[in-house]
């Protein structure tokens, strides 16, 4: 292949033009995310703690990894946070979408009010109202004394914080609700009148029709969010500072424990990296599943 000559650098400007305007895209993508991206792949060979050179160990952070039984109870953390958050808060999104697609009076205001904690859901603020909900003297208890329950100390107690932290979560549906939303709206009304012609209720039209024109989108959502929830950080961080008894470190914040508190870069960067291969695997048997429960409309989106 032979590449295009230009008689003056004018002409390769005037050809090239579109290229500059998205030059300030390509820079800040390779000083803030192509750069580390490869860096710490590198240092994840090395013992390196930002104040010395780094030393080469080779797999020597990988092994430590393994080895290590809080590092280890983190990763278990992670996937049991992981696998608990996703379905129930995909559950509830789709239920508030399906309740919500209706045409009743005031449902924009619903959809408006369904939505807010998720454009609220990385804002540290959120993160400190929630501890203080639940804390000793919190509202969680200050209700629950009006039924004549004891106060339980919930940011103390090893289940009671990682409830609190998945809870959390859960309460932030709304992204997923309104994908669901949109495509609820794309499901054909005669599929659903025709079913009522042969008696399908509205249960098994949800289950017959909704299901399964919809599973591309609940494909999209449970990959998106699984990925979302492997990285989680703001919630144990601010709420419980990965407490009590480590009960809710998740791997995110065990690599800025790790790089932030330790300066053990060359850890913090194979745990990372340990991650990113655990989210890769369970994105690729996602994708490998789906031709066994998600339909699409035209044999090419198979």
């Amino acid at each position: 292949m032979q590449l295009p000559r230009y008689k003056n650098p004018k002409d390769f400007i005037k050809k090239n033009f579109g290229f500059f305007f998205i030059l300030p895209w390509w820079i800040g993508f390779a000083i803030f995310k192509l750069y580390p991206f490869m860096a710490s792949f590198i240092y994840s060979f090395h013992e390196y703690n930002l104040f010395r050179l780094p030393v080469f160990v080779g797999l020597e952070n990988y092994i430590s990894i393994l080895q290590d039984k809080m590092t280890v109870k983190a990763f278990i953390q992670t996937f049991k946070y992981a696998f608990i958050t996703v379905p129930f808060e995909l559950i509830f999104a789709l239920f508030i979408a399906y309740i919500l697609n209706f045409k009743t009076r005031g449902v924009n205001f619903f959809r408006t009010a369904y939505y807010i904690p998720s454009i609220l859901g990385g804002s540290v603020s959120i993160a400190v109202l929630w501890r203080f909900l639940f804390k000793t003297e919190g509202l969680i208890n200050m209700i629950s004394s009006r039924f004549g329950l004891e106060p339980f100390n919930w940011l103390g107690d090893p289940s009671g914080a990682f409830f609190a932290i998945v809870l959390l979560r859960i309460w932030q549906f709304g992204s997923p609700m309104v994908i669901f939303l949109a495509a609820l709206k794309g499901v054909s009304q005669e599929l659903y009148e025709a079913a009522s012609i042969d008696g399908a209720g509205k249960w098994r039209q949800f289950l017959s029709i909704t299901v399964p024109l919809i599973t591309p989108v609940i494909f999209y959502n449970f990959v998106t969010q699984l990925c979302h929830k492997f990285q989680e950080f703001n919630g144990p961080f601010i709420i419980t500072q990965g407490g009590p008894l480590r009960s809710t470190t998740l791997v995110s914040l065990l690599v800025y424990n790790n790089a932030f508190k330790s300066y053990e870069m060359g850890m913090a960067s194979a745990i990372a990296w340990l991650l990113f291969l655990i989210i890769t695997t369970f994105t690729i048997i996602a994708f490998m599943s789906q031709k066994y429960w998600v339909y699409y409309s035209d044999e090419e989106g198979r």
